[in-house]
């Protein structure tokens, strides 16, 4: 027994012995490896620009990467001062030692081409160590966006302003050709009928589409209030609903309601904005389904749900509005970019694109509502579109 012991002590001492050893050994080969290391040709090889600028700001050294980015030698850069080739150079080199961050503003080539540059810097031995990037390539991407975004929302505003301009001449086509249909013009030819019912047909689709877009236009541009007030949300559906009878009538589908589970009379939230979405849901729903029904219910979502979109709030604070139906639903494909008109913009259809923008509408409103919407689908089978939207001050 005390053989024993003493074996399996000798192999234990072995054992820390050898550990000890190789851990030495690595940490030999480490101190070995930055050993070897000449800091001057790291700093000569960084992909930053480096320089170092002495408290008055005069260049003592420069690396050959501040050579390429400013296109000048390096004994050309040395001796000038840091304000002549980077904008108010010193200060903000001293702002970024100050900060311990980066700092960004414009420079100047040797041929004064101007760009921009990020600016880190730390101070030693009375001189600061610099580095530069040149960060034109990623800025110019950023204004190009800034742009775009700045051009959209013009857009958007002129588009929601110029509304009656637009809607005025098409609603005067469609309003003197359905006169000329209903006879109050006097007697037409069965040729004439024919072409008449034509104009009064594209142009009330082009009317409607005009109107979708124009709603688009005004959900995404700040022209839109989304101030919230309480209303009471059953009314309103109940209303769109009512508005919507033509269209149901004709294609004889039932409308299902389910409010057992909702216990609010009223709701806190932008009464236009949510009958915008649900009209063009409904809408939807309609166009999709030529039989059978459309179901809408509505309750509160699971708090697994509602603790994603705020917290300390229970699900009470929300409210989920389903709409269900049996029509031909959509492909896996569709869903994606269901709520994106301008994913469409490569394959356009008269039916893709209105659908696209009238569903677009919805997600920026909900969005902008402060809630979330998504669909269930399956070809032939229908599809549920779910909203879930704060209704609580």
């Amino acid at each position: 027994m005390i053989y024993l012991r003493y074996k399996v002590h000798s192999l234990y001492t072995c054992y820390i012995t050898l550990y000890n050893i190789k851990e030495s050994n690595a940490t030999m080969n480490i101190t070995n490896i930055f050993s070897n290391i000449n800091p001057k040709e790291v700093i000569k090889n960084l992909p930053d620009a480096v320089f170092v600028v002495d408290f008055d700001g005069k260049i003592m050294w420069a690396n050959e990467k501040a050579s390429i980015i400013f296109e000048s030698q390096i004994n050309q850069l040395k001796g000038l001062v840091f304000d002549e080739i980077v904008v108010n150079g010193l200060e903000l080199a001293e702002q970024s030692y100050s900060r311990r961050s980066s700092v960004v503003t414009g420079a100047f080539s040797a041929n004064g081409k101007e760009f921009f540059v990020e600016i880190n810097a730390r101070k030693y031995i009375e001189q600061y160590f610099i580095t530069i990037r040149d960060i034109t390539t990623m800025t110019n991407v950023l204004a190009a966006a800034e742009q775009t975004g700045r051009l959209n929302k013009e857009k958007n505003i002129m588009l929601t302003r110029l509304s009656n301009e637009i809607k005025s001449p098409l609603q005067s086509i469609i309003g003197f050709s359905q006169a000329l249909i209903d006879g109050l013009g006097g007697e037409i030819n069965e040729k004439q009928d024919k072409y008449v019912r034509i104009i009064n047909k594209n142009s009330a689709e082009l009317l409607y589409f005009m109107d979708k877009l124009i709603e688009f236009s005004q959900a995404e541009s700040s022209l839109m209030n989304i101030s919230k007030h309480p209303f009471d949300l059953i009314n309103t559906i109940q209303t769109i609903v009512k508005n919507n009878e033509s269209q149901l009538n004709a294609k004889k589908l039932v409308i299902n309601y389910n409010f057992d589970d909702f216990n609010k009379k009223t709701v806190y939230s932008n009464e236009n904005a949510v009958r915008i979405v649900l009209q063009n849901i409904l809408e939807t729903s309609i166009k999709l389904t030529e039989s059978g029904s459309i179901s809408i219910k509505v309750d509160h979502p699971e708090l697994e749900i509602t603790e994603k979109l705020a917290e300390n709030k229970d699900s009470t604070a929300f409210v989920r509005i389903t709409f269900t139906d049996t029509g031909i639903g959509f492909a896996e494909s569709e869903l994606d970019d269901l709520f994106e008109p301008y994913s469409h913009l490569e394959k356009i259809n008269k039916k893709t694109i209105a659908r696209s923008i009238t569903l677009g509408t919805v997600s920026t409103l909900v969005k902008r509502l402060g809630g979330i919407i998504w669909v269930n689908s399956e070809v032939m089978k229908g599809s549920s579109f779910f909203v879930i939207l704060p209704v609580e001050k």
